[in-house]
Parts: C-alpha cells; sequence; structure tokens
C-alpha cells in the first residue's frame, strides 16, 4: 500500500496508508455510523466535496456491485476507514472497493484511527482537510488547504445533476428475482427536479404509482407550471444534494415561481432545505450533521418513534412555525425533521425515506405524495 498524508485545519496532521485513486484531494469531513451501505453511501451525490469517516471498522468485506450504485458515479473525495478488506466475499459482489474507487477517482484512506476522528469531529465539528499521496510535508499541505475554496464556496450541484431530461423506469428492488421491479407507466406524472438525486428515491416514487420525469437543477419554473397547467404532471419533488443550501440563489428563485403556483410539492433532504429558504427562513449548520442510519425520529401526527436513515449538515430554523407546520422531530437533538405548510400542498422531509442504506420504516411518506398527485 502506497503512503497517504492528511492535515485538518485544527492543525491535526496524520499518515496513513492508501487504496482507491492517488493524488490529492480537498474537501470536508464528516462522519458516518452506518453499519452497512458503503458503496451506496460513496455513490451518494449528496457527499460530492466531503471526505466520508466510516465508523464501521470493516469496510470492503461484501466487495462492490452495479445494483448498488446510487447514482453513475462516486461523488465524494475521499472515505476514510479503520481495516480495508481487498478480498470480498458475496454471492452479489462483481469487484472490489479498491477499483472501484480508481474508476471514480475517489482517495481511499485505511489502518487510521476512525475512533478518533470521529470523537474529534464531535467534540469540534465538521471542517475542511486536505489528502494526498504526493505531498507529505505538513506545511505545504497547510498552505494548499487555506488556498483551497471551502465547500460552503462551490456549487456542487451543478457537477452531480443531469444534463437532460429523463423518465425513470425501474421500482424498488425485488428480493426474489435479484433484481429492480420494472416501472409500470401511470397516468399520474411528477417532475423530480435533481439537485443529487439517490437512485432509490425515483425507484420508491415509481413504486408508489408515479411516473417520474427527471430535470436539471437548471429547469425554468415556467415549463414546469406550463406542464402543470396543462395536466400532464401532478406534482413536483425536490431531490437530495450536497452542499450549503444557502449557496443556491439561482435555484431559490426558480422554486419560488413554484410555489406560488399552488402545485403539490414533497422534497427529502436538500429539498427540505430549499423550500424552508424560498419561503424566507435561512437554513442554519449543524456542528457535526447527521450522517448514518439509526436515527429516532418522533412522528408528531401518528406519535409513532421512526429509525431512520439520516445524511446532512444544515438543518431549517425553528421559527418556521410560523407558516410551516412541524410533523417530525429528531429525537437525538430535538432538531427538525418534517414540515407541512400551511394552506399548501407541500410538505418535506429531512430524513431519508428511502434510506438505502438504512430502515424502511419511513416509506410510507412515497405513498402520500402519491395519493395528493392522485
Amino acid at each position: 500500500m502506497q503512503k497517504v498524508w492528511i492535515y485538518i485545519e485544527n492543525g491535526t496532521f496524520l499518515e496513513a496508508d492508501s487504496f482507491g485513486a492517488t493524488g490529492t484531494a480537498v474537501g470536508e469531513i464528516v462522519f458516518n455510523t452506518s453499519m452497512t451501505g458503503y458503496q451506496e453511501i460513496i455513490t451518494d451525490p449528496s457527499y460530492a466535496g466531503q471526505f466520508v469517516t466510516f465508523t464501521m471498522p470493516e469496510i470492503g468485506n461484501v466487495g462492490v456491485n452495479e445494483d448498488d450504485m446510487e447514482s453513475f458515479l462516486a461523488h465524494c473525495k475521499g472515505v476514510l476507514v479503520r481495516s480495508y478488506h481487498h478480498e470480498y466475499s458475496n454471492f452479489r459482489a462483481q469487484g472490489d472497493l479498491d477499483s472501484l474507487l480508481k474508476e471514480h477517482n475517489v482517495l481511499g484512506i485505511c489502518n487510521i484511527d476512525t475512533r478518533y476522528l470521529t470523537k474529534m469531529l464531535r467534540d469540534e465539528g465538521a471542517m475542511m482537510m486536505i489528502a494526498s499521496t504526493e505531498i507529505s510535508d505538513k506545511e505545504e499541505l497547510a498552505k494548499t488547504l487555506k488556498q483551497s475554496p471551502r465547500i460552503e464556496d462551490i456549487n456542487y450541484i451543478k457537477e452531480v445533476t443531469t444534463k437532460e431530461p429523463y423518465i425513470h423506469k425501474y421500482g424498488t428492488w425485488n428480493h426474489e428475482k435479484l433484481r429492480y421491479n420494472k416501472a409500470v407507466m401511470s397516468d399520474k406524472k411528477i417532475v423530480a427536479i435533481d439537485y443529487g438525486i439517490k437512485r432509490n428515491i425515483l425507484n420508491e416514487l415509481v413504486e408508489s404509482g408515479l411516473e417520474v420525469e427527471v430535470v436539471p437543477a437548471t429547469f425554468k419554473a415556467e415549463d414546469l407550471i406550463a406542464k402543470f397547467e396543462a395536466a400532464e404532471i401532478g406534482g413536483i419533488f425536490l431531490s437530495n444534494g450536497p452542499g450549503d443550501p444557502l449557496t443556491l440563489t439561482e435555484e431559490k428563485q426558480e422554486l419560488q415561481k413554484l410555489i406560488d403556483k399552488n402545485i403539490p410539492i414533497f422534497a427529502i433532504c436538500l429539498g427540505h432545505q430549499m423550500l424552508s429558504i424560498a419561503h424566507g427562513y435561512d437554513t442554519y449548520k449543524l456542528k457535526f450533521g447527521q450522517h448514518g442510519g439509526n436515527h429516532p425520529v418522533a412522528n408528531l401526527q401518528t406519535s409513532v418513534v421512526e429509525i431512520t436513515a439520516q445524511n446532512h449538515n444544515y438543518n431549517v430554523p425553528d421559527n418556521i412555525i410560523e407558516i410551516a407546520e412541524v410533523t417530525h422531530k429528531n429525537l437525538f437533538d430535538n432538531t427538525i425533521e418534517g414540515v407541512k405548510y400551511k394552506n399548501k400542498e407541500i410538505f418535506s422531509v429531512q430524513h431519508h425515506p428511502e434510506a438505502s442504506p438504512g430502515p424502511h420504516e419511513s416509506k410510507y411518506i412515497f405513498k402520500q405524495f402519491a395519493e395528493i398527485v392522485k
């Protein structure tokens, strides 16, 4: 294995071993507590611009396969793992993680104390870092990091969004046939705005009985409004995605036009945050975010506690209650997890009801949106 050197903006300087791609990369370091699903996490566009520290110590042991890709590319800057396993054992595996990271130019860092890193991030918050297989000098790494743009200065949506509209043609995974269900074309169609959408979100929308057209984040509101008024679509979905939502000024302006037309809208994660901003309630950054597959969320409408998948660094403000009813709350930190806007068919959640990886206790939300559209 080749050596890799890491410098974090709090002055921490570390040496470790590398796998995957070589080179130098700068990004924000976060930690994820999921026990499974490393491939889905690595290929989730929401991680664009970030290094993911896995608290699960053994990574790579089930290999990778084409079906578990959440997008066509791996978008994160790198992954940090305690113990990387090049040899894998799983009947669905088609290759090893090392090869996937090399194919998508993602740094792999191993034989490093991920428990130490996680505790540091928990205490000090998410930070920028640089990792390099080329530069070993601490001062040079620190200088390069300081000169690099921060994650909140970059619009990663432009990198991860689809370039052309398309119809999504698959439903959820069929465990008996070991393939995704084929979409049954519905007379109820929606448009999904791709800020960095995960494949399994689209699968769940299709499985709920909707035909789903995916459009780029550069959409024009006038086009979607015309489709709605002509009864070509019955609603709009806003996807997850990477980066700081407050940087998305053009996207906010287009979204505000849609809100004014009383179109049914459902949003997850970044889309949830964008709806808040478009209504005039700016998001704020959490200390180290929520990234994992075991976060308890209280459904305030049913009094049921749902175990959810989470992946976000930003949150909607508490004063959003001025214009929306809070429907879900995170029981780890009491932050808002879901809202329904007053006098509108617009609702959103911060957590990921599609999971992948994670529990499926919140999948009912897709059905709720389909019922509104229908």
